[in-house]
Parts: structure tokens; C-alpha cells; sequence
């Protein structure tokens, strides 16, 4: 693919000993642009080393052309997001191999070059060529995949062995590295400054190092010496896989397709301004002369009462004298569709939102006299209730997914209500005063983490909206997460009222997939007792485990396993002086999608 980059420097380098007689009208020097598309990794990037899948990217660019010259210089930024493809967990007799991501599982990068452009315009279509070069800013995925098993020991019990299959092995999450890019993006004039284009470009990195340090990504991993199946007892991890990792070694190198909007301006010949006749001098009014009436324009706008907010989505009805309703929904900010060419006469106007009614407003025939084309009113809406504004996004990529099923639920008394993301993935709940929710995704295929929100402490005169992300992801084997909010008295196993309302999502998951099978798991921060620890943990782990069966579940479809202190997520071991944030961390609870 890097041939693909010397091709299009060649072409420029061809073009730059070319007249720039391409173009039919007086160039502008300046264009600007913004463009978003699919991103599709490529050679080892994509391959077994990096594993990274298609993804999006965008960015902007700026070019300057010299004089009447198609030759130019530009600017392009961008971002790109690449996911990496989910590792499957594999179960044996005495353990499993799995996955543990310890962030983000996707790469992210931006771009900033510099370099060459050339333009050609024919009529309303235009190609452009360029080839750029600069910094790649690079954010890596950090993970660990280990083989874990048991084995019984002398007194009779049983002991924890792992052993490391694969790696990333960085010597830091972020990397910067020196970048090519070259394309061409093809456009079509909308108007005089104006065009939409297509773009389809190349990047790669090259190098090993940037700034003495290293710029490629870099993974650890034991080959395979033979295949390790469901019916296998492993007792030495290394007969089935070599003792030594391999190292491997990638940069990053993409195809991307996209689509995008341009702006050029400077220097365009201005037309000649006909010069304006002086205004004949107004004739005055003759004393009996009535003031003249004429159509006008009503607009109409609604704020919040409390806080004077514009408020989007009340309903606002305009009557008119002969009874005729003009109705529309305010949007964004405040403004309900104008009722143009109103003739004058009696306008009656009220607001509604929620079953709240607004403050009503008049227009009567006398303002429709004197000058000016817009009567304007303010209606006031005075709901004491708090409104949560919410998306559902999808996981990975935090895009919104619509038709999403939601729902709210109350703390104090369990009431709820549900409500499906529109085609923006936006949901909308009214909120009461000094209260606290949970708020939920249920839909088949499909999980979300119990996200709380509360008006706790929260002044209405100051704040009307509460915002939401809910993280939506998908349902398969292997994937795991850990569920917030399940939390647990100081040395008990009980479940407590609130775990019990994160734990009845867990149950409607189960209904919804009848053929999911979970492990539901507990593990505890590194203070006290090792043995003590782990006794607890599968004590909770049980204890969430029958809350479950209470709600209908059947138990052959969970296991309970305590983890103690043996899987901690940060450095807070035995003698390490850690805050109570970081100990409160490896307190958790996780669910491991066994099958599904």
C-alpha cells in the first residue's frame, strides 16, 4: 500500500510542472473543509499482532493556493478509532483462558500533516490530489490473556495457578511515531463557495522510534504447541504452549473512505453596487388618518419559570378569532413554529408539557398597527420537576442507538416506567425533587450497567436538566463486565435493598436471553485475611446468586464464584498503603458470559 503513496506523489510532482489552467472561473486562494467516514486497518495493523477491526474517523483540512496556481499547500487534522477484535474465553476441566482488558479496547489516533495539494476544476465537478505528512499522536489498548487453573495440594485443598499466553507489551499506552497520508477527494459545486466531495486516502506510520522512543505497538505471546480442548486436565500449562513469548511488532496503516463538506473564499471579484436613489421624504399623517393594520408574524417562545431556560418540546396552540388552532412543539430553544401572514383580529395562546399547563398570552387587533412585521409572546412554564435528558450509545464507539427499551425506576418505592430511545437514541424522564433513580437498558441481546441518578441536593431555581450516557452493549460469549452499585455491609453477604434493584435488571437480562448462562462473581480489596477473604467473596457470590433463583432464574444457568483478593484491578495488595477510592475498586462484583 505504500506504492499507493509514491503513485499519488508522483502525480503531484507531475502536476507541479503543469500550468494551472484547469480552472474556468477566478480561483479562490483559501479552502476549508470537514469530512467523516469508515476507517478499514490493514497488513499486520489488522492482522494476528494488532487485531484491530474497521472503525470511523474524521477531521478537517485547510489549503492555500498560490496566485492563479492549482498548486497549493495544506493542513489536514484527524482522528481515527480502530476496536480491536473480542478474545473468546476457553474452558477446560480444572480452568479456563481468558481475556483481561485494562482499558479501552480500541486504538485512537490524531493526526496532524502538512504538505502538497493540487486542484483541477471542470464545471461544477473538481478533483483534488494531495500527499501530507507529520505526527501521529497514538493511544494503544493494554490487555492480558492467561491460562488459569487449579490443582489439589498436599493438605487437600485446591491452588490457583496462571500462566501468561498473551500480552500487549508497551512500554506505554501512548506512542507518537512520523505519518504519511495521501488521496484524492472528488467534488461537485453546490453553490459559488460550496461543494460536497467523496475522499479516499492512505495513511501509514513509519519508523521504529520517534523521539528515542518506541512508535510501533508491540504484543507478547506463547505459540501453541497443540490444541487445548474442553475434556483437558492441564497440569504444566507449557505442553501446550511454548515457554518463551514471541514478540510482534506493527504500525499503523489504514485505507479510509469518507464524505465531507468544503468552503472556498478570498479574493473573488466583488459585483458593482448600483447606487441607491435618496429615499423620497415621508409624507405626514393627516390628523384623522387611522393607524394603518397589516399581517404580521407571531412568534412565540417558552422558558422555564424558575430557572429562565428556553424549553423545548411544549406543545403551543394558537387560536384564532374564527376558532382556526395552529399547533406546533417548541423546539431547542424555546420557539414554537412561527404563525406567518397572521391578518389582524383576536389571538388566543396557550402552552402544555407533561400535563403542566404554561401561562396563556393574547394578541389583540390593535397590535397589529405601527410598524414592524413580528409580534412576539412569552409563555412561562412552571413544572417543580426535574427533566432527565438521556442517550443510549453504544458501548464501544459511544455512538447513539435508537429503540432502545428504558427504564426508570424509582428508589423509595419501586414504581417504574419505561420508554423507548427515539431515532437519535434520546429518551426523556421527568424527575422528582430530593429523589433518586436507577435507570436501565432491557432489550434482548443486549445488556447496560444500572446507572443511578438522584435531584438529591439539587436547587430547581438553578438546574432543570440532568444528562445521561447509558452504555449499551451487546451480549456474547466471553464478554464481561463489572456491575456497579451491587454493594455490601461491612462483613456481611446479605443482599442489601439497593444491590436487590441492580440485581432485578441482572434477572430481566436472563429472562430476556433465555439461553445466556453467567458466572456471577465477588471479589474483595487486599485488607485482612487471605483465606477469610475468599470465603467471603463466594459467600456474596452465593448470596446474588439465590436473590436470582428468588426472582425466577434458574440456577443451573449461574455460577457462583468468590475471586477474594486474588484478581485485584490495581497495586493495593497486602502492605500497600492505598485511599479508600482505590481499595473501594477491587470491591466488586462481575458478571463472565459462560455461553450464550
Amino acid at each position: 500500500m505504500k506504492n499507493v503513496l509514491h503513485f499519488i506523489l508522483a502525480v503531484l510532482f507531475m502536476a507541479l510542472l503543469v500550468p494551472g489552467k484547469s480552472q474556468a472561473q477566478e480561483p479562490s486562494p483559501w479552502q476549508v473543509g470537514l469530512f467523516g467516514g469508515v476507517s478499514v486497518p490493514l497488513g499486520t495493523y489488522r492482522g494476528d499482532t494488532a487485531q484491530a477491526n474497521p472503525g470511523y474517523m474524521g477531521g478537517v483540512f485547510a489549503d492555500y493556493f498560490f496566485g492563479q496556481s492549482a498548486i497549493g499547500i495544506g493542513l489536514d487534522a484527524r482522528f481515527l478509532q480502530h476496536p480491536i477484535r473480542h478474545a473468546d474465553s476457553l474452558f477446560f476441566r480444572n480452568g479456563y483462558i481468558a481475556t483481561d482488558y485494562h482499558n479501552a479496547r480500541r486504538f485512537q489516533h490524531i493526526g496532524v500533516a502538512l504538505g502538497p495539494t493540487y486542484r483541477f476544476q471542470g464545471g461544477k465537478f473538481g478533483i483534488d490530489l494531495f500527499a501530507k505528512g507529520g505526527v501521529l499522536f497514538q493511544h494503544f489498548p493494554a490487555h492480558t490473556r492467561e491460562l488459569v487453573y487449579e490443582l489439589r495440594n498436599a493438605m487437600g485443598g485446591m491452588d490457583t495457578h496462571s500462566a501468561m499466553v498473551q500480552r500487549t507489551a508497551n512500554a506505554s499506552n501512548r506512542a507518537m511515531a512520523w505519518y504519511g497520508v495521501g488521496g484524492l477527494r472528488v467534488g461537485y459545486q453546490l453553490a459559488p463557495s460550496w461543494r460536497v466531495f467523496l475522499q479516499a486516502d492512505y495513511l501509514t506510520a513509519f519508523g521504529n522510534t520517534f523521539g528515542g522512543k518506541s512508535s510501533r505497538f508491540t504484543m507478547e505471546e506463547r505459540i501453541p504447541l497443540m490444541p487445548l480442548s474442553e475434556t483437558d486436565f492441564v497440569e504444566n500449562p507449557y505442553e501446550y504452549f511454548f515457554d518463551k513469548p514471541e514478540p510482534r511488532h506493527t504500525f499503523t496503516q489504514a485505507a479510509n473512505g469518507s464524505i465531507g463538506i468544503a468552503y472556498t473564499f478570498g479574493s473573488r471579484r466583488e459585483a458593482k453596487q448600483k447606487p441607491q436613489l435618496p429615499a423620497a421624504p415621508a409624507q405626514p399623517a393627516l390628523r384623522d388618518e387611522k393607524p394603518e393594520t397589516l399581517a404580521k408574524d407571531i412568534v412565540v417562545v417558552v422558558k422555564d419559570k424558575q430557572t429562565g431556560l428556553a424549553l423545548g418540546g411544549v406543545k403551543v396552540v394558537v387560536v384564532a378569532e374564527d376558532g382556526t388552532e395552529h399547533v406546533s412543539f417548541t423546539d431547542a430553544n424555546g420557539k414554537a413554529d412561527d404563525l406567518r401572514g397572521a391578518t389582524p383580529g383576536n389571538y388566543r395562546i396557550h402552552g402544555e408539557k407533561n400535563g403542566i399547563s404554561a401561562t396563556s398570552a393574547t394578541v389583540p387587533p390593535n397590535a397589529f398597527e405601527g410598524s414592524g412585521t413580528v409580534i412576539y409572546r412569552e409563555l412561562l412554564h412552571d413544572d417543580p420537576r426535574f427533566t432527565l435528558v438521556g442517550e443510549t450509545v453504544e458501548c464501544d464507539t459511544e455512538v447513539g442507538i435508537s429503540g432502545i427499551n428504558t427504564t426508570l425506576t424509582n428508589e423509595d418505592n419501586a414504581g417504574n416506567i419505561s420508554q423507548v430511545s427515539d431515532a437519535n437514541g434520546k429518551f426523556i424522564y421527568q424527575l422528582e425533587a430530593r429523589t433518586a433513580y436507577n435507570v436501565v437498558a432491557n432489550q434482548a441481546g443486549k445488556y447496560s450497567q444500572t446507572e443511578r441518578v438522584t435531584t438529591v441536593g439539587l436547587d430547581r431555581s438553578k438546574t432543570l436538566y440532568v444528562t445521561l450516557r447509558l452504555g449499551v452493549c451487546n451480549l456474547e460469549a466471553g464478554a464481561a463486565w463489572v456491575v456497579k452499585n451491587i454493594l455490601y455491609d461491612f462483613d456481611k453477604s446479605h443482599i442489601r435493598h439497593d444491590a436487590a434493584l441492580v440485581l432485578d435488571n441482572v434477572a430481566n437480562i436472563l429472562k430476556e436471553n433465555p439461553t445466556l448462562r453467567i458466572e456471577l462473581s465477588s471479589h474483595t480489596d487486599s485488607r485482612g485475611n487471605d483465606a477469610y477473604n475468599l470465603a467471603l467473596s463466594q459467600r456474596r457470590a452465593e448470596s446474588a446468586v439465590s436473590y436470582l433463583v428468588s426472582k425466577g432464574i434458574a440456577r443451573d444457568r449461574m455460577v457462583a464464584r468468590g475471586y477474594g483478593e486474588t484478581r485485584l484491578r490495581n497495586e493495593c495488595s497486602n502492605g500497600v498503603d492505598c485511599p479508600e477510592s482505590q481499595h473501594e475498586q477491587n470491591r466488586r462484583t462481575e458478571i463472565n458470559v459462560l455461553s450464550y
